[in-house]
């Protein structure tokens, strides 16, 4: 009977483990949903302000700000580097803001988004291994145009 009893605790001890790990993972992803949606809100707000037509850097000064006085913290144009074998390039890479170390923007101020601009986006995620990023364009009439929300499959470190 006690090794019946000792392997129903190892069982339940794994279980708590496992409920455990996958709370801690719901309550990440609660904190990105968060983040998440500020970013739009004050997308919008940036935008409702001051429309479209101006350049990237006045966007993306305009949002740092934003987001800093909804008490983020944000980096601004930071070094993403290549670490390939047991080297790490400086390649030039630079995320337009990442917040809060978890999301990254990436700005346009162009006439229409094209399949590089997604692409260097994800380039960026995959890099930081990070699981969230988004592409603002804030060059467009009505803003909800200018965001995709893009999603990685690589887990946070």
């Amino acid at each position: 009977m006690l090794g019946f009893s000792s392997s129903l605790l190892n069982f339940f001890n794994r279980q708590d483990a496992k409920s455990a790990k996958f709370l801690k993972k719901m309550e990440s992803v609660n904190k990105i949903d968060k983040i998440a949606a500020e970013i739009v809100d004050s997308a919008f707000k940036v935008h409702k302000e001051l429309g479209p037509g101006l350049l990237e850097s006045a966007y993306e000064t305009c949002l740092e700000h934003e987001l800093k006085k909804r008490g983020f913290q944000v980096e601004r144009q930071k070094a993403q580097p290549v670490h390939y074998d047991s080297i790490i390039i400086d390649a030039g890479y630079r995320l337009d803001l990442l917040v809060n170390d978890h999301v990254i923007i990436e700005l346009k101020a162009v006439e229409q988004l094209a399949p590089i601009h997604q692409a260097q986006l994800m380039t960026y995620l995959k890099l930081s291994k990070k699981s969230l990023g988004f592409l603002i364009n804030f060059n467009v009439p009505l803003i909800k145009n200018g965001i995709r929300r893009i999603a990685n499959q690589f887990q946070e470190s």
